[in-house]
């Protein structure tokens, strides 16, 4: 039935108000189960048997709506909220809360028909059309004002709805039109650089435009950087990528701002992408605009390890909520369908998959989609219903996670407490990934996981922060391939170093101020004085060079030029010099630890074949260096260790400042997470113990196991590929 926006809400629309505080939807008992329902794609009797299997999987919260804007909204102006009403209503009766999406994922036809100047346009002025997703520009101003009037439909219509728990604006903004390059983009982005800069000179003067006589005379000249001949101006690329983050943010901004008039109790969200894949929203700036971070997670089907890379997001996400219980809002149940070849997960997987999330800081396990659908771009898509039906390995796993959730409820508000910090910032990875570099094939997300990996093998709880964040509390800080660095980030990293912490900074950090101007003086700029170093030059090796140390490790990738040299204090010590360069084994020079069942960091590595190919310049420069700071120590390295070295420096880090493992004595591969709840005398820790191997573990723990319910007395066995929640004490 079509209806007019402005038709009289239901009866129990009219006397039933919201009190819900801003933060965690607080209506929502335990931990949060479920996933993204779409009911518009099945018939009625389907939608009665979806609530039915909710109540026997134990879900209490479902996203719904989110790409429903052509099924609310078919004509301009004409609303159809029949079978909404019903799925709210429906929803509310079974005790299932919803998180209600804004709608507004992807225009209708009929509004790309009649304004086909809301499209985006790529660098080379391709438009993207309909028939796909998110086929918008959110700078062009029609499409705000449809977006921001479905918006105020939906919230008018369902404010009081006793069902609603959550805002879910649009999804996963920016995941396909995070650059968009046309006419209204172009115009916002000089309005974006005119609040910026203030006038042209200081823009020229940070873009460096007296190179290749890029000068402006107005900012009226200026383009985004579209496709060009040669390498556009990397300042220019790089304030694109902050214009383009903080616009997706104001669209964010203007759909709260009439959330928050309708509706103030009810908090609101949007869904991130908190992995080492979505590189263009900068979601620290976001973090304080979302009342409760929401992320999605999907795994990569060909990485061995992917467990890492879950974790690794996962302790992103905490770093991005502040240490805030924070919500999985997708992920998936088995394969998805849109790698090169996906990944079938097993019943063990999916657990483990799920409470690795938990074991981080997730209060919520969440999944797209609660039924597979049968048409469409995401029909092999995994889902918690599958085409199989209920009888099926997918739904039993889908039943008993519910289970598991449940059993877990006391975990709910727990928090992970950590006393290493690795740094991560988007606009350093942004800058680390522009053209033109020594190495114009590194990647930024590959080098942090190559020492998150390290650090994940030696057992330690990390949290991933941004350079700006408190770092007082940790002992032991990676500073990874900070390539761009603000004075004032520099200046906290310093800082910490100098009351107590033993901070590591790898090659290629400190190169390049906020604009990306190359800090003279020499390398690694606005970290020369706190390392005790001074680098003349890069040497980047060759894809078939590899390196070996002094000390028997092997490294690939880069090489420098390192002098020690301080201007306040000592100079650094040196830990280990380059020795020889060959070529690098067509293997590798040793199995990654926790990959498979069959190395750790304990396996002698296997032998590199590094043949000589010439004198090596560097042969006896620095490689690693050490540097006593204040009451702490800054560590250097100048080159990228393999994983087996990596391993060893991180352990040597760790052991020096006292950092240990949680002490259950976990093998490699064994994930050993603790959450903790209360303080003093009332505090209580819940031990999550992931197995990934292919054998059974024992480990020493004390207290009750709340996935069987059974209490442990002293020792724990976890089988081969499961998972164990302990209550402790």
């Amino acid at each position: 039935m079509i209806h007019d926006q402005n038709a009289r809400p239901s009866t129990h629309q009219e006397t039933t108000r919201h009190s819900a505080p801003k933060g965690w939807p607080s209506s929502v008992p335990g931990l949060a189960y479920g996933g993204d329902y779409n009911p518009e794609q099945w018939p009625e009797v389907t939608r009665v048997e979806d609530v039915e299997l909710m109540t026997q999987a134990g879900v209490n919260l479902v996203s719904v709506g989110i790409f429903s804007w052509a099924m609310l909204e078919p004509r301009e102006g004409e609303y159809d909220w029949g079978w909404l009403d019903e799925t709210m209503d429906r929803l509310h009766a079974a005790g299932v809360r919803v998180a209600l999406a804004t709608a507004t994922a992807s225009p209708p036809p009929w509004l790309t028909h009649q304004h086909p100047q809301i499209l985006p346009e790529t660098a080379e002025g391709t438009t993207l059309w309909p028939g796909a997703r998110q086929a918008y520009s959110v700078s062009n101003p029609v499409f705000r004002e449809y977006a921001l009037r479905m918006t105020w439909a939906v919230a008018q219509r369902y404010a009081t709805h006793p069902a609603l728990a959550l805002w879910h604006v649009d999804n996963e903004l920016g995941c396909h039109n995070a650059h968009d390059f046309s006419e209204d983009a172009a115009a916002a982005f000089r309005s974006w650089l005119t609040t910026r800069y203030g006038n042209v000179e200081e823009l020229n003067r940070a873009w460096g435009t007296a190179f290749w006589s890029q000068r402006y005379s107005s900012f009226e000249e200026i383009l985004p950087p579209r496709a060009a001949p040669m390498f556009v101006n990397p300042t220019q690329q790089l304030d694109f990528h902050r214009y383009s983050s903080d616009e997706l943010l104001d669209y964010f901004r203007e759909i709260k701002a009439i959330l928050r008039e309708i509706t103030p109790g009810v908090p609101v969200t949007t869904n991130f992408m908190c992995s080492t894949r979505t590189k263009y929203m900068d979601y620290f700036a976001w973090a304080s605009e979302m009342d409760v971070i929401a992320t999605d997670h999907y795994t990569v089907a060909d990485s061995p390890d992917r467990h890492i890379e879950l974790a690794f997001s996962a302790d992103l996400t905490r770093g991005v909520a502040g240490g805030r219980p924070w919500m999985l809002m997708e992920h998936s149940t088995s394969a998805v369908n849109w790698q090169p070849r996906n990944h079938t997960k097993t019943p063990d997987e999916m657990l483990r998959d799920s409470l690795g999330h938990v074991a981080r800081g997730a209060d919520a396990v969440m999944f797209f989609q609660w039924r597979q659908s049968r048409a469409g771009a995401e029909k092999f898509h995994s889902a918690m219903v599958p085409h199989a039906g209920v009888d099926s390995d997918v739904f039993r796993s889908t039943v008993s996670l519910g289970e598991a959730l449940r059993r877990l409820a006391p975990v709910q508000g727990s928090r992970v407490h950590a006393e290493v910090a690795l740094l991560f910032d988007y606009q350093a990875w942004w800058g680390a990934e522009l053209d033109s570099h020594p190495i114009n094939d590194l990647s930024y997300p590959e080098e942090v996981l190559h020492w998150y990996r390290g650090l994940w093998e030696s057992g330690v709880n990390v949290d991933v922060v941004h350079p700006s964040a408190d770092l007082s509390r940790y002992r032991v800080i990676v500073v990874p391939t900070l390539y761009l660095v603000t004075d004032a980030d520099a200046a906290n990293i310093e800082a910490a170093a100098r009351a107590g912490a033993s901070v590591l900074v790898t090659c290629f950090s400190g190169i390049v101020d906020e604009h990306d101007a190359v800090r003279l003086g020499g390398y690694p700029g606005a970290f020369r004085e706190l390392l005790g170093i001074r680098v003349e030059e890069f040497w980047p090796l060759q894809s078939e060079e590899a390196l070996r140390l002094d000390d028997g490790s092997r490294a690939e990738m880069w090489s420098e030029k390192i002098h020690l040299a301080a201007e306040d204090g000592a100079p650094a010590a040196v830990v280990s010099r380059f020795a020889t360069l060959g070529h690098a084994a067509e293997a590798g020079s040793t199995v990654t630890p926790g990959s498979t069942a069959e190395a750790g960091p304990s396996a002698e590595p296997v032998p590199a074949s590094i043949a000589p190919t010439g004198e090596f310049t560097l042969a006896g420069w620095p490689a690693v260096t050490r540097r006593q700071v204040g009451q702490g120590v800054a560590w250097y390295v100048g080159t990228r260790p393999d994983a087996q070295a990596v391993h060893g420096l991180v352990q040597e880090v760790l052991i020096e400042a006292g950092v240990a493992p949680e002490q259950v004595d976990a093998p490699v591969g064994v994930d050993a997470v603790r959450r903790w709840s209360g303080e003093g005398e009332a505090a209580r820790s819940f031990l999550f113990v992931l197995n990934h191997t292919g054998q059974d573990t024992t480990l020493k723990v004390k207290g009750a196991e709340l996935l069987t319910g059974t209490k442990t007395r002293g020792r724990l066995t976890v089988a081969a590929g499961g998972v164990a929640v302990v209550q402790e004490g």
